[in-house]
C-alpha cells in the first residue's frame, strides 16, 4: 500500500462565508501504533437533522456504517483528512493529529463562524475555535465529525489487512494489542507502521 495524505470534501450549494456555521472535528487514530491519524470535519444541516449521533467509539461498526453514509448525504458539508505515517514520525502524535485538523477544516467548502473541536486542544486555524473536552458525546456536530473518521480509519485498516494480513490489522485496528506485539516480534515492522512509537521502535532492534 502506498502511504499518502488523504483529502475528501463535499458541499452543499451555499456561498461561502456564510454566517453562523458551526463545524465540529475530531479525530480516530491516535493511539494506534500503524496508519495514519485521521480527522473529520462536519457542519450539520439544522433543517436535516440526524437522529442518533453519538460518540463513534459508542456505536456498533454496522451503526457507523450506516450514520457515516447518512452524514455524508445530508450535512451541509464535510471533509476528511489524514495525516501520514511519516508526518507521525517527524513531528509527534499530537502536532500530527492538529495538522490532520487543520486540513480538515480547510477542506470544507463552507466557511464556519466557529470551529467546535473534540478534546482540550486546538489546532491553529483563521477561524474561531473553541475545545470541548467530550464533545463527541456533547455536540452533534462533533459525534458526526468523529462517525465519519472512525470509519474512514476502520477501512483503512481493512484494506491494510489485505496488504500485510501477517499483522491482523483488520481484527485489531493497528493497537497494540497481544496479538499486533506477537506479529511485531515475529515479522518485524512494516512501511505503515509508526517508528517513533516505542513498541515499533523495540521491534526494528
Amino acid at each position: 500500500m502506498r502511504l499518502r495524505n488523504f483529502l475528501h470534501a463535499e458541499q452543499a450549494p451555499l456561498d461561502w462565508g456564510t454566517p453562523g456555521l458551526v463545524a465540529g472535528v475530531d479525530e480516530a487514530g491516535r493511539g494506534p501504533l500503524a496508519g495514519p491519524v485521521v480527522a473529520a470535519a462536519v457542519i450539520l444541516d439544522p433543517d436535516r437533522p440526524i437522529a442518533g449521533l453519538a460518540d463513534s467509539k459508542k456505536l456498533s461498526p454496522a451503526r457507523r456504517e450506516r450514520l457515516d453514509a447518512e452524514i455524508r448525504a445530508h450535512a451541509l458539508c464535510f471533509a476528511v483528512a489524514e495525516a501520514s505515517v511519516e508526518e507521525i514520525d517527524r513531528l509527534n502524535i499530537l502536532q500530527a493529529t492538529l495538522l490532520a485538523m487543520r486540513r480538515a477544516v480547510a477542506g470544507l467548502r463552507l466557511r464556519p463562524a466557529l470551529v467546535q473541536v473534540d478534546g482540550n486542544r486546538l489546532p491553529v486555524l483563521d477561524v474561531r475555535a473553541e475545545a470541548v473536552v467530550g464533545g463527541d458525546a456533547k455536540v452533534a456536530a462533533i459525534s458526526a465529525a468523529s462517525i465519519l473518521a472512525k470509519v474512514h480509519r476502520d477501512r483503512w485498516c481493512q484494506q491494510a489487512d489485505a496488504d500485510f494480513p501477517q499483522y491482523g490489522f483488520a481484527a485489531h485496528k493497528g493497537y497494540g494489542t497481544a496479538a499486533h506485539l506477537a506479529a511485531l516480534s515475529a515479522h518485524g515492522a512494516c512501511a505503515l507502521h509508526r517508528r517513533s512509537f516505542a513498541p515499533v521502535a523495540g521491534a526494528l532492534r
